[in-house]
C-alpha cells in the first residue's frame, strides 16, 4: 500500500489558503478573551493567527458584546482587502487608494505650480485618472489599499479602455505611459514594493497619427464665417493654422508677447509643450488682422485671448476654443466631426509644405526637434514629384 504524501497535501492547502486569504473572525472566551483572525502571511507564506485580546474589558457580557462589535468590523475591513500582517510589515501598502490618489493630486499641482510640468499634461494625467476610479466604481473594481493596485487590475483596465471602449493603440500606449509615470510615483514613496507596470509594454506599431487636413473649400467658408461673424476666434485660427500654437499655448499669450516691429511671437518655455522659450514668426496677412482689431492698443499684461475671445485680464480655459468651434462654426456650416479644431494646425503644416516653403522653416516654425516629425504631419497624399527630378537625366 503506497504511502501518502502528507507533505505534499500540507503544501496545496498553504496553496489553497494563500489564495483565500483568511477566515472570518472568531470570538474566544474561555481562559482567554479575545478575537482571532486567521490570515495568509506572505513573509512566511503560510496562514497565521492574529489575536485581538480583550481581557481589558471587565465582565463576560460586556466582552461579548464587545467582542461582537470588533468581529463584525474586522470581517468588513477583510472583506475590503485588509491583512494584519502585511498591515504590521508594510504599513505603507496600507494606505487607502482613494487617499493615495488625493496625495497624488497634490503633488502634480504642486509641481505643476513650480513649472517642473505643463498645465496641459496635468490636466491629461488627471482625466486619466479620473477615468481610471470611474471604472474602478463601475465595474465594481475593489481597490480600497493600495497594494491592491496590481498587475492584475491594471491589465482589467487597459483590456477595457482598448477593447470594450474602442481605441486605438495609440491612445492605449497613451495610458501605459501615465499608468507607469503613476507606478513609479506609488513605488518611489513605498506604497507599492514592485512596479505594477513591470511587464506591460506599449506596442511598437501604434500606426500613425489620426490627423484630418481640412479641405481649401471648408477653409474658406470658416475664414468667410468668422471675417462676418467674429474676427477674434478667426485670429485664434490664424495663429493655429499659421503660426502653429498650440491651444493649451495660446491661452497664456499675452500682448506684450507680441511684437508688431520684429513681426514675432515669443513664446513663454513654461508654457509650451517641450518646456523651452520659441520665438516664432506672424505672416504680414495675420498682422494686418491683429491691427485690423487694435489688438496693439490694449495693455501689455492683458491675455491676447480673454472673454468672447477679446483680448482682456481674464484667463479663458483651452476647452472654450474647441467648445466654440464644435457648436459655433462646425454646428452651423455643417462640415465633418473629423475636422477638429486642432486640424487647423496640421492643415497648416501641409498647406506650408504643399505650397513649396522649405522643410527647415516649416520645422522652425512648428518646433519641431526635426525634420522627420515635420513629414509625420504630412500625409502622403501630400507628396508630389519634384519637377528638378522629372527633368534630370544624367551620363549614364
Amino acid at each position: 500500500m503506497p504511502k501518502k504524501n502528507y507533505a505534499k497535501k500540507s503544501q496545496d492547502v498553504d496553496e489553497i489558503q494563500s489564495i483565500i486569504g483568511w477566515k472570518p473572525p472568531v470570538f474566544h472566551q474561555a481562559s482567554e478573551c479575545y478575537v482571532s483572525v486567521s490570515a495568509f502571511d506572505p513573509s512566511i507564506g503560510k496562514m497565521r493567527i492574529k489575536k485581538f485580546m480583550l481581557g481589558f474589558i471587565k465582565g463576560k457580557r460586556q466582552q461579548r458584546e464587545y467582542g461582537a462589535q470588533l468581529s463584525k468590523r474586522l470581517y468588513k475591513k477583510l472583506l475590503e482587502g485588509w491583512n494584519p500582517w502585511i498591515e504590521v510589515s508594510k504599513p505603507e501598502e496600507y494606505h487607502r487608494f482613494d487617499d493615495v490618489c488625493s496625495q497624488y493630486i497634490t503633488y502634480l499641482k504642486k509641481l505643476c505650480k513650480d513649472g517642473g510640468i505643463r498645465k496641459g499634461s496635468i490636466d491629461n494625467y488627471l482625466g486619466k485618472l479620473s477615468f481610471m476610479r470611474k471604472w474602478m466604481q463601475n465595474g465594481k473594481i475593489d481597490v480600497v489599499y493600495i497594494y491592491q493596485f496590481d498587475k492584475n487590475v491594471i491589465s482589467k483596465f487597459l483590456d477595457y479602455v482598448f477593447v470594450e471602449r474602442g481605441v486605438s493603440i495609440r491612445t492605449r500606449n497613451n495610458y501605459i505611459g501615465w499608468l507607469k509615470s503613476f507606478s513609479s510615483y506609488l513605488l518611489t514613496r513605498g506604497y507599492v514594493q514592485k512596479d505594477p507596470t513591470e511587464s506591460i509594454e506599449k506596442s511598437k506599431k501604434a500606426g500613425p497619427k489620426g490627423r484630418s487636413t481640412i479641405p481649401d473649400a471648408i477653409l474658406a467658408k470658416i475664414r468667410a464665417y468668422l471675417e462676418e461673424n467674429n474676427k477674434f476666434f478667426l485670429l485664434a485660427c490664424y495663429l493655429l493654422h499659421y503660426l502653429f500654437i498650440r491651444p493649451q499655448e495660446m491661452v497664456y499669450i499675452k500682448i506684450k508677447d507680441l511684437s508688431r516691429e520684429k513681426r514675432t511671437l515669443t513664446l513663454d518655455g513654461t508654457h509650451t509643450k517641450n518646456g523651452h522659450d520659441a520665438v516664432v514668426t506672424i505672416p504680414c496677412h495675420v498682422l494686418d488682422l491683429m491691427e485690423e482689431l487694435n489688438i496693439f492698443s490694449f495693455q501689455p499684461d492683458c491675455y491676447l485671448f480673454s472673454k468672447r475671445f477679446r483680448p482682456g485680464k481674464c484667463q479663458i480655459k483651452t476647452a472654450q476654443l474647441a467648445y466654440f468651434w464644435k457648436t459655433r462654426i462646425q454646428g452651423k456650416l455643417g462640415f465633418s466631426n473629423k475636422y477638429k479644431f486642432y486640424s487647423l494646425k496640421d492643415t497648416g503644416i501641409t498647406n506650408m509644405i504643399k505650397d513649396n516653403t522649405d522643410l527647415l522653416s516649416v520645422r522652425d516654425q512648428a518646433r519641431h526637434s526635426s525634420v522627420e516629425i515635420t513629414n509625420m504631419y504630412t500625409p502622403i497624399s501630400g507628396s508630389k514629384a519634384n519637377i528638378n527630378i522629372v527633368n534630370y537625366k544624367g551620363v549614364f
